[in-house]
């Protein structure tokens, strides 16, 4: 690992559109401070900052800002330098022991995480090496989590929605056995039916026609002749202008939820693929209850920069943040 500068911390305030640069030496003096854009133009101008201070290759100089992720941390990590993410919170409570205004100012702040790092480096961890396949497979498996949670809040939404009108295509469902609609066979039939009328209407051909569409190929003739009875079932309903207007309703979400759920496939195979190409996927995989998503979880949290943790000790409670 290349050894850090020993003189000289580089804090950034970091914003949307500028961020706050301030250097500082060894005994707090203020060396520069200095306000750039978000742009390759303003990184050039803080990387001559910092050559100007004494920023070299050998001993680079450790940067710390108060987050992990966007275009300027990842510029900064190309350069082998740490950068060190320091949680706002902690940022807040040091903001307490060097001023007492209770102002907040962009410079104030930078200064303040250049002292972090000059007083209490040995508390923070800089961001690991890892290698740029393990933080493709992390922005992969953050996301397929991410969309899975989308994907089931749409599902929960419209069920509600469904409750108000449709309680017969949630008994439909009920027999269907999922219990869920993001299956694709099941809001192939909501989409063909959203309506309690609609659905009393659809024929043992259609409702299998509807079910093949989703992807279904077995007892396909059984399940429709199940679903077509639960959905001529007498029910309670809606005015038939009411009823109509909610059915409408119901396909302006399904639309969303139907993305929602194509989402979570495509990025569950990207990063399928991609957990695939490291040589850590077997050692991961071969963990009783860990396939290719929750792998891919594991090791987006773990990384594989060998120098993080020290020991298992370490290692272990990241491991199964996932």
């Amino acid at each position: 690992m290349t050894a850090q500068h020993r003189g000289v911390y580089c804090g950034i305030d970091w914003a949307e559109g500028h961020h706050d640069i301030t250097l500082v030496g060894q005994d707090g003096t203020l060396i520069a401070k200095l306000r750039i854009k978000d742009s390759s133009n303003g990184y050039a101008e803080l990387l001559e900052l910092l050559a100007e201070a004494g920023d070299s290759g050998e001993e680079p100089i450790p940067v710390a800002i108060e987050t992990a992720r966007g275009l300027l941390v990842a510029e900064l990590r190309a350069t082998g330098r740490p950068v060190y993410a320091i949680n706002p919170l902690a940022v807040a409570r040091y903001r307490e022991r060097w001023t007492v205004a209770r102002s907040k100012s962009d410079h104030a702040d930078a200064l303040v995480l250049a002292n972090i790092l000059r007083t209490d480096a040995h508390a923070h961890r800089p961001l690991p090496a890892d290698s740029d396949l393990v933080r493709s497979i992390a922005v992969l498996a953050r996301a397929h989590q991410d969309a899975t949670w989308r994907r089931m809040k749409l599902a929960q939404e419209l069920r509600s929605l469904l409750r108000e009108y449709y309680p017969g295509f949630l008994d439909a469902l009920a027999v269907h056995g999922s219990n869920s609609l993001t299956g694709a066979d099941m809001r192939v039939l909501l989409a063909t039916a959203p309506t309690p009328g609609r659905g009393a209407k659809l024929t043992l051909a259609r409702i299998a026609a509807a079910l093949r569409r989703g992807g279904r190929r077995r007892n396909v003739e059984l399940l429709a002749a199940k679903l077509q009875l639960a959905l001529r079932c007498p029910q309670m309903r809606q005015p038939p202008l009411v009823e109509e207007a909610m059915g409408k309703n119901t396909l302006a979400l399904l639309s969303v939820l139907d993305a929602a759920c194509s989402g979570v496939d495509e990025l569950g195979k990207a990063a399928t693929e991609a957990f695939r190409q490291h040589p850590d996927h077997e050692i991961i995989t071969s963990f009783p209850g860990l396939a290719d998503i929750s792998g891919a979880r594991v090791l987006a949290e773990i990384g594989d920069d060998r120098a993080r943790f020290s020991d298992a000790r370490g290692l272990g409670p990241v491991s199964w943040i996932a």
